[in-house]
This record gives structure tokens, sequence and C-alpha cells, in this order.
């Protein structure tokens, strides 16, 4: 069945399958029917892959290579030795450096030999290179590192770690990025997706990489006596950031990953957390004894992110890092700030971008969109590319890459994609056909960022919209929205409503979307830009109104129409009330 989320663009509205013996097998074990259902649906087959318990996570030693870092890790310390983290710029980054410093620091490491660095976007690029080695030897000159250890980021480092080698320094690259044909010889690699790794999970993030070699190195320390079970350091103290660096990341919320942020959704809620946590709860308006996977993804991670974007990703890592709640407060402020900044860069790039595919023929319902769409403008900022490739990504249903010219005269580019279309094999490939365009690259399948030669963007763009062509069909291009049937009546109250927003969804384990004939009863415009709706349920004539609304949606409805729509809770005045938040009507 097709349909609209805007009033235009239009989307298909997939029915997600339920199988039944799984959804039998749930409720059987004690859990709720509406949840057994929707668990079901998205590939839960037994109760166990529910279970949050840290002890179910999957344990370190199936990690390639874990158990080595750990032996180099726990001599280093041994030794006071000095230990540099090279952080990256986003949220996983910054989280993932956090994560090292204090865990390592937990596990005994000295603080005044524990150091980070992290390069600035438009100066150094990403990664570890040559310059951000040299870096870290000058800006810690009184006791220069002795190991390196990367954070999510190294696995493309070739030259920054051939050069780390050569200055005598140990190289530790924890990493859960693609690697290409040829990797790094650091002293230890730990990725979940290196070959010949067999972990289960290949979706870890960086945070999640370097949080497995913490456990892996404090059960080396067990072993060597540093401490025993009971005596142990406690690294579960660190989920709080773990769980925000996962679900900022987007990385695909298996059953590993959901019982991380579950058990970091769990501390956060008592009131355990770092002060820098509890900090951007605060700036962000949020109640982090209700705190959701949603806060992460859409207000934590962006105030986080902006610093790497607009300014500099110490800030953030400052800010996860300090234990002074006065001093973490000061830094979500500016963080804050500078998350408001973005947004005004963001919003002047949209703008722009919109002149372009104006003169393009596009347009949020294109006749004939091109298969991939590349953007560059001389105005573009190098560290909003990113979020503007997404927005244009969710508008048209496309790969898309957005490009700024750097600081060195390379066009620095950020792209998005479509289920169907693994960005960075897309690069791979472009690399081949046209090697003189692409500087470097790397990613994800679904997110990826590359540099081109300065003249190299019209070549990039054919080969990019060619690759396209070859392998996207016209189903893979049709939009589609996964629904979960309808919402049984008895669950349209607070209390489930509560129940949903308590549960970890997010990327790979998306958030249910129900779908049902509704009669529509009142519709007005509120703010300009929303449709407030009153509905009831078409079935039933007797049912009692519901409240809805539709964000960013001016267009009224007609009197009968199917809406898909999440259940949500509305508070207001000290009043809370099961809400509907359409995202979309099917088109009759």
């Amino acid at each position: 069945m097709s349909a609209d989320t805007d009033g235009g663009t239009p989307i298909a509205l997939v029915p997600r399958e339920v199988p039944p013996r799984a959804a039998y097998t749930l409720e059987q074990a004690g859990i709720h029917p509406l949840l057994a259902r929707l668990y079901a649906a998205r590939g839960v087959r037994h109760p166990q892959e529910l279970d949050e318990h840290f002890q179910h996570l999957i344990p370190p030693s199936e990690l390639t290579h874990a158990d080595r870092a750990a032996s180099l890790l726990a001599d280093a310390i041994a030794q006071g030795r000095s230990l540099c983290v090279v952080a990256d710029y986003d949220c996983d980054g910054a989280t993932a450096c956090a994560v090292a410093l204090r865990g390592l620091k937990m596990l005994g490491a000295r603080a005044n030999a524990l150091h980070y660095v992290v390069p600035d976007r438009s100066v150094h690029g990403y990664g570890l290179t040559p310059a951000i080695v040299d870096l870290a030897l000058q800006r810690h000159a009184a006791q220069p590192p002795d190991v390196l250890i990367t954070v999510d980021n190294g696995i493309a480092s070739v030259a920054g770690v051939a050069h780390a080698r050569a200055q005598g320094l140990q190289v530790l690259v924890t990493d859960h990025h693609l690697p290409a044909e040829e990797t790094p010889a650091a002293d230890v690699i730990v990725n979940p997706n290196q070959r010949g790794c067999g972990f289960p999970s290949k979706h870890l993030a960086g945070v999640g990489v370097m949080f497995y070699v913490l456990m892996a190195l404090r059960g080396e320390l067990r072993r060597r006596g540093a401490f025993d079970e009971h005596t142990q350091p406690k690294l579960i103290e660190l989920l709080d950031l773990v769980a925000l660096g996962t679900v900022a990341d987007v990385v695909k919320l298996d059953a590993n990953n959901r019982r991380l942020v579950a058990q970091g959704l769990r501390r956060i809620r008592s009131g355990r957390m770092q002060p820098g946590i509890a900090a951007l709860f605060a700036v962000a308006g949020r109640d982090p004894q209700q705190a959701t996977s949603q806060d992460f993804g859409f207000a934590l991670g962006p105030r986080i992110n902006a610093a790497g974007r607009l300014s500099d990703m110490t800030l953030g890592i400052e800010c996860l890092t300090t234990d002074d709640p006065a001093r973490a407060a000061e830094l979500a402020q500016t963080l804050d700030g500078i998350n408001r900044e973005r947004r005004s860069v963001e919003d002047g790039m949209r703008d722009q971008a919109e002149r372009l595919m104006a003169q393009l023929a596009l347009g949020p319902e294109p006749p004939q969109a091109p298969t991939a769409l590349s953007l560059f403008h001389p105005q573009f900022h190098e560290g909003v590319v990113g979020i503007l490739a997404g927005r244009l990504k969710d508008q048209l249903h496309r790969p898309v890459f957005v490009f700024a010219r750097g600081q060195d005269g390379l066009l620095k580019g950020s792209g998005r994609s479509i289920e169907g279309f693994h960005l960075r094999d897309a690069l791979d490939l472009i690399s081949k056909r046209q090697p003189q365009a692409l500087v470097r690259f790397g990613g994800h399948a679904m997110a990826a960022g590359c540099t081109l030669a300065p003249d190299a963007f019209e070549v990039f763009s054919d080969a990019l919209r060619e690759v396209a062509g070859q392998w996207l069909d016209e189903a893979t291009l049709q939009r589609r929205l996964r629904i979960d049937g309808a919402l049984p009546p008895e669950s349209f109250n607070p209390e489930v409503a509560r129940l949903l927003r308590a549960q970890v969804w997010g990327q790979g384990f998306e958030a249910p979307v129900f779908c049902e004939r509704m009669r529509i009863l009142t519709q007005r415009v509120v703010g300009d830009k929303h449709l407030k709706l009153s509905v009831r349920p078409a079935a039933d004539a007797r049912a009692a109104a519901r409240e809805a609304i539709w964000f960013q949606r001016t267009q009224p409805l007609g009197d009968d129409v199917v809406l898909a729509y999440r259940l949500e809770l509305h508070e207001w005045n000290g009043r809370v009330t099961p809400q509907m938040v359409v995202v979309a009507q099917r088109a009759d």
C-alpha cells in the first residue's frame, strides 16, 4: 500500500510479519502480549535474547586479539608507561575516549600517565595520521606517550601507524569501521569487522569495542593477581557512556548492543551517571529518571557532536571525563550553545542545497530523481555536511554525498545511504574506476566519508550516479515504512505508552509504528506548522476520541483516512495522556 509522509513524498507502508510461534513463546515467558508481538516481528525468537543482564553479554574472549590488547595494556600499566588515547571527533569517538581514560584509570594506570589527543576536523582530517602522532608527541613532551590507543578510528591509518612505530611507539588500534585491503601494521588491532574475527556481534560501536578491551584487561589483571572477583573495579559504571555512544553512532541494536544500552539506561534512570551525562540531560531539558534511547540520539548526542562539527571535541571529552558537577554544567552549557549555532549553520546550508537542487530540477518529489546525488557549494561548512546529507537522503530516498572545501583545498565529503546500497563498497569501486579522484575514503554501509582532489567533484558525482544506476532497482528506490498493524483498542492508554517508551529501540530495532483507519473528528494547525487532530477508530463508532498530532504538516486530511502513527505520551499542565504521533497516511 502506498502513502505519503508530508502531503507529497510517496512511501510504501509495509506490514511486518509476526511469526506466531515466536510471539506465543515470548508471551508464554511472561512478556506483555503487545511487546511479544512487536519483538517477534523484529526477529526475536527466544526470551533469552531480551535478557538485559550484564552477564549475558558476549564474553570478551570471543573478540579477536582482545586478549593481546589486554596483555599489552597490562604490561604498560605495570611498567608505568605513558598511554595516549587518539580519539575521534564524533560522539562515538568522544565517549570511547572517555571510557578509555576512565577505565584505564580504574584499572591501575597512573593519572599523570594518561593523555589523549583528538584531531581538529578542519585541520588534521580523520584518524591517526602522521600529523596526529607528531601532535601527541609535542603536546605531551614532558612525558611523551609510549603507547597510542586509537578509539573509533585507526583501521585505515596505515601511514599514521607506520610513523608512530618509527618513533618507537606501540600502537593499539580499537575500531569498528570496515577495513580496506591493506590494514595498518599496528602492534594489536581489535575490530569485530577485521578479517578472521568471529565475534558474533559485528555492530559494536567504537565505544563498545573499547569497553570490551577494558573487560579483557580486567580479566588479565585478575589473572595476574591485581585483584579478585570481589575487589575488581566495576566497569558497569561506564555503561552510561557506552550507551550514549552506541545509540549516537546509529549502529544496529542487535541483542548485544541492546544489553549495553539497556544497562546504561538503567543506571541513568537510577541516578548513577557521570556528571557530564547529568549536565547534558539538564541543558537538554530531559528527565534522566525517564531516560530513553531517543534522548541519546536526539538530545545528548547532537550536543556532543556539535563540538566536533563547529569547534573542538576537547570540550565534549572534557564534559564526559570531569568529576566536577559545576565544571560539567559549564561545559554542557557551552556545548548547548555550539549546538544552537550548528542548527543555524545547517539551516543556511539547507537553503543553499534547495537552490542547488532547484537548478538540477529536483524537489521534494522530483519527477525523475537521479539514482544518487552529490552536492557541493563553496559556502558549505565541513562540519555539517554529514547532517545535510542525512536530511537530503531522507527527503529524496537516494544515496547522497555533500562536500565542502577544506582548509587544504581538498573537498571533504560525507555521505548517507539507503537500505540496499552499501556506501563504503560503492566508494571502493569508484576508487578503482577513478583512482585520481578519490584521495581517501572509509565508513560503513549507511554512512561514509571521502576526500576528493580539488577539481574532482564532477568526476565523483558522475561515478557515484553510475554505480547507483547499476546497483539500485526500482524496488530499492521506493521508500518504505514498516508498520506493526493496528494497536489493540485497550492498549491506547498511558501505561502502554510508558511501557513502549521504556524499551530500547533504535537502528535495526525500530520503535513500533501502528496503522489503522481513523475517522477525523476535528483538525487545526497549531504553531503555524503542525496539524492537531481529534480522531476515532473508524471500526468503532462508540470508541472514545483520541488526541493526535502530525508534526511539520499543515495540509488538512480527509474525513476518513488510514494513519500510521507512534503511541507516545503528551504531558501538559501536569496532565499525562496518550497521543498518536502521525508519521504517514495511506494514499487511498
